[in-house]
């Protein structure tokens, strides 16, 4: 079967874009023939996959979009009908992959009145609309039950075209202990002490990953805990805001950037306390990726994968609404019984469960019960 896989772009370092891959990957091992339609490509590419560069461009993002969807419309059109599975919200999807939160929940709780009333607003509800509204027939794939929730609030008579996906964490994040050699390792290529505590973040989209949030929280630290505590941020995005929202709370020489990696199994050996106070996120891999590692989680409700912290038992979890006070609380309390607390064994023993890593084969075979015409069927 013949499937046409929509991404506006695809860079290697984005839970998004990992899944957009691995997805791609299991459907090539069934044999499928596989069409990408993107405006920008970095990175590996399958050696199987057809990869089409759309060549739009435009002075705004929404402007941009638009003359995306166009121009894989009139591609389409051109050929017979397949499968069209979608990575962003847009028309002409059969599929769509929730990878991002629900728009319309999203612009009623984050944003002014005003907001209903700009171009933005009515671009952006009008596309989430082609996929979960009333007249429409897309099926979604949703990540967590806080999207589940928000869309079906948002959008009542789409419940039965949502099925819930698990988790996709590659079964090489998975370990069966901390490495204490890894751990040095890592320390000294970064010249951070062994005994200097280390806070992780990882990321891309500094902004909407809660980096502020992260800031305040270690500027909160008693002055003895704070100077002997880094906080390490890697991800794709520009952090100049942040370097000097760091230099504006006193913490600038506690803090580091590093551009995104593929090597963040090094990362989650050598830190201490993964730090993810996102503002609001559909799934947040890195939450398991940092849990299967045995590295301790602070986070926020308002990420969807914040539930298997939970689960898990392997950190905590700040309420929703967000309060700094109570990150800043939950921080200084971790710290203070990392050495004692279980949430890394927990971590380790909840990374044996065989459905977080099952998300690309799920896909696949949802790919085939919805779409794959039945033996003699035509």
């Amino acid at each position: 079967m013949k499937i046409s896989f929509l991404i506006y772009s695809y860079f290697p370092y984005g839970g998004q874009q990992r899944d957009f891959l691995r997805i791609i990957n299991a459907c090539l091992s069934r044999g499928h023939e596989i069409d990408v339609y993107t405006m920008k490509w970095q990175g590996e590419l399958p050696e199987a996959l057809n990869l089409i560069t759309v060549p739009v461009k435009a002075m705004s993002k929404t402007k941009l979009y638009r003359c995306f969807t166009q121009w894989v419309e009139k591609a389409l059109s051109r050929q017979m009908p397949h499968p069209v599975f979608g990575f962003n919200k847009m028309p002409l999807l059969d599929l769509y992959f929730a990878a991002d939160p629900c728009f319309a929940e999203k612009a009623d709780t984050q944003r002014g009145a005003y907001y209903k009333y700009t171009p933005r607003y009515r671009h952006f509800k009008n596309y989430e609309n082609a996929i979960f509204g009333d007249n429409s027939k897309t099926h979604a794939l949703i990540l967590s039950p806080q999207q589940h929730q928000a869309f079906l609030k948002y959008y009542p008579d789409c419940s039965e075209r949502l099925h819930t996906v698990p988790p996709g964490i590659s079964r090489d994040r998975m370990v069966s202990r901390r490495d204490a050699a890894a751990r040095h390792q890592f320390r000294e290529e970064f010249s951070i002490a062994d005994d200097t505590v280390l806070l992780l973040q990882i990321g891309s989209g500094f902004r909407v990953k809660g980096v502020d949030r992260s800031l305040r929280a270690l500027a909160s630290l008693p002055v003895r805990m704070r100077r002997n505590t880094h906080f390490m941020l890697v991800g794709q995005d520009k952090p100049r805001r942040f370097e000097k929202l760091a230099r504006r709370l006193g913490v600038s020489e506690q803090f580091s950037v590093l551009s995104g990696r593929n090597d963040i199994p090094r990362f989650l050996a050598g830190a201490d306390l993964l730090l993810h106070p996102a503002y609001v996120e559909s799934a947040g891999y890195v939450l398991l990726e940092a849990t299967i590692a045995g590295l301790p989680v602070l986070t926020t409700a308002s990420c969807g994968y914040s539930f298997h912290i939970e689960e898990a038992q392997s950190g905590e979890v700040c309420s929703d609404p967000f309060s700094q006070d109570e990150l800043n609380t939950r921080l200084l309390a971790m710290l203070e019984c990392l050495d004692v607390a279980p949430w890394s064994k927990n971590g380790l023993a909840y990374g044996k469960k065989d459905e977080l890593y099952a998300l690309p084969e799920a896909v696949a075979d949802i790919i085939e019960e919805l779409f794959l015409p039945e033996p003699g069927g035509g």
